[in-house]
């Protein structure tokens, strides 16, 4: 009998304006070729899926045991590269952000020597950070960010 487990990503619209997600023209080039023609369509190419649910998960698991929080999100994902986008598992990827996409930044994580699962920097706020740029909504953790965009060429 198979649970109905609740997916810890979702599929984004593809198709709405100003939405791009890896769209390659590296086929266009290599159609009329002898290259082109032996050319099988790319496998493993997943486009348009939204990770911000997982990313919402592991932050609401900061301080429970690394172990069963990693083998919960395995089995609610397509594939665990996303998971390692957020959580450092060693000294040199640690930072006290990671942004993902353009716009949206996530508190990085990492596993203490307990194996808990910890913020890199507890303290950090969204007044903290300033926007890139005036265009987007800037948010971190999915909350606005303050600050707005200071441009120092004005």
């Amino acid at each position: 009998m198979k649970r109905d487990i609740k997916p810890l990503y979702r599929k984004v619209n593809t198709k709405a304006r100003g939405v791009h997600h890896q769209f390659g023209s590296d086929a266009k080039y290599d159609r009329n070729t002898k290259k082109g023609l032996k050319r099988s369509m790319k496998k493993d190419v997943h486009r348009g899926l939204d990770y911000t649910p997982l990313f919402r998960f592991l932050l609401s698991k900061v301080g429970s045991d690394w172990d069963s929080v990693y083998s919960e999100a395995c089995n609610r994902l397509d594939k665990t590269e996303p998971i390692f986008w957020i959580v450092a598992m060693n000294d040199a990827e640690k930072s006290d952000y990671v942004l993902v996409g353009e716009s949206t930044y996530f508190s990085k994580l990492f596993v203490d020597e307990n194996n808990k699962l910890q913020k890199v920097n507890p303290n950090l706020c969204n007044e903290d950070l300033t926007p890139s740029c005036w265009c987007c909504t800037h948010t971190l953790n999915g909350v606005v960010l303050n600050k707005k965009y200071y441009n120092p060429y004005k």
